[in-house]
C-alpha cells in the first residue's frame, strides 16, 4: 500500500505524520475532563463518609456474592476519588477516560439488570442507595445521566491531550 502523495516542492510526508490538535479540542477537552472529575469527586466524597451505606447500595443490586459486597462498596469511593484527582491534575488522562468508561459501562448495565428485574432500588451512584418504593425508582434519568458521562469519557479518550495538564507539562 502507497503512502500520501509528495507534493510538488515540498517534502514527503511521513506515514507517522498528524494533524495537530487543534487549539478549542484542547480547551473543550480541559472542560470535560474537569466536569468528569467534579462528576467523580462529587460520587466518591458522597460515599466515603459512610462505607456501610456505600456496601449497602452495591448490596441492593442484588448481583455480587455477599463477600465482594464490602470490598466493592468500602473501595469504590476512593477509586471514584482517585480518578477525579488524576483529572484534575491531567494525568494519565487517556487511561483514567478508559477506567471511567469502563466503570460507567458496569454502573448502566448495573442499574439496568435492576430495572429489569423489577428490583425497586435507588441507585447509591453519589450516596444513598439500597432498596425504595418503587414509585421512587428513577431507571431511565440514572441511565441516560450515566451515558452522559461516558459520553464525556469518550472524548478523553478521543482527544486526550488537554490544556493545564501533567500531561502536557511532561510531553513538554
Amino acid at each position: 500500500m502507497a503512502g500520501p502523495a509528495a507534493q510538488p516542492g515540498g517534502p514527503a510526508p511521513t506515514p507517522s505524520a498528524r494533524r495537530p490538535v487543534p487549539v478549542w479540542s484542547e480547551w473543550v477537552g480541559t472542560v470535560v475532563r474537569l466536569a468528569l472529575a467534579v462528576v467523580w469527586g462529587w460520587a466518591g466524597l458522597a460515599k466515603v463518609a459512610d462505607p456501610a451505606e456505600a456496601a449497602q447500595a452495591v448490596r441492593a443490586y442484588e448481583i455480587l456474592p455477599e463477600s465482594l459486597v464490602k470490598p466493592i462498596g468500602y473501595g469504590l469511593p476512593f477509586l471514584e476519588l482517585a480518578l477525579a484527582l488524576l483529572l484534575v491534575i491531567g494525568l494519565g488522562v487517556r487511561l483514567v477516560a478508559g477506567v471511567s468508561a469502563l466503570l460507567l459501562l458496569v454502573f448502566v448495565a448495573g442499574i439496568a439488570s435492576a430495572w429489569a428485574r423489577g428490583i425497586s432500588i435507588d441507585c447509591g451512584c453519589f450516596g444513598g442507595g439500597g432498596h425504595v418504593d418503587e414509585s421512587q425508582t428513577k431507571y431511565l434519568q440514572e441511565i441516560l445521566r450515566d451515558t452522559g458521562f461516558l459520553v464525556l469519557a469518550g472524548w478523553l479518550l478521543w482527544r486526550p491531550r488537554t490544556r493545564l495538564s501533567a500531561d502536557g507539562w511532561l510531553a513538554g
